[in-house]
């Protein structure tokens, strides 16, 4: 099982790719988009096969990145590309 700083190194935030908003690995798939769907219901299986570039691994990061966020802890680990 990875440990937080290692699954939160999938969360990246670049200021071409949604205006700097949290993505997964680089891609044009936001943190929001996937707490999204969480929050409406969906299961992780249906958003892996909605989404076939996605692994396990990154919807459990977004979990653990809203968690950071919530409980106001470091989010050291997430890569933030420099404009």
């Amino acid at each position: 099982m990875m440990t937080d700083p290692e699954i939160l190194a999938r969360i990246t935030a670049d200021p071409s790719i949604f205006g700097g908003k949290p993505i997964v690995r680089g891609m044009r798939v936001s943190v929001e988009l996937i707490l999204s769907l969480l929050a409406q219901g969906e299961d992780a299986e249906g958003i892996l096969a909605d989404y076939p570039d996605l692994e396990a691994d990154d919807i459990r990061a977004c979990l653990v990145y809203a968690h950071a966020v919530i409980a106001h802890d470091s989010l050291d680990a997430v890569s933030v590309v420099a404009q």
